[in-house]
């Protein structure tokens, strides 16, 4: 096991923001730095987000507890002017279709 405090920091500016690419999702204008990715589960539980000014992100679920989004709490997110946010995603989202 690692042992030096510098052997868990992440640098977010020495990582380049890639684009946010998800299958059947448009995520254009959406980009991403993965801060921690946890190889049991093949996923990064942890990343910054970057919204291009007009981005958005489509009406999803959080499935489990957060501390600011109540459980089953359904959103979308839209950034009019562009903004980076932290995501701690323990779990996957669920997109959901709006009838």
């Amino acid at each position: 096991m690692k042992t030096g405090i510098t052997d868990y920091m992440v640098r977010t500016n020495q990582i380049e923001w890639a684009p946010l690419v998800e299958a059947g999702v448009n995520t254009k204008g959406v980009f991403v730095k993965v801060l921690r990715y946890d190889e049991q589960t093949k996923r990064a539980p942890t990343i910054l987000l970057k919204f291009e000014a007009g981005a958005s992100y489509p009406y999803h679920n959080h499935p489990g507890d957060y501390l600011f989004t109540p459980p089953n709490f359904k959103h979308a997110v839209k950034s009019e002017t562009g903004c980076v946010l932290l995501f701690m995603i323990p779990e996957e989202v669920e997109i959901l279709k709006v009838e």
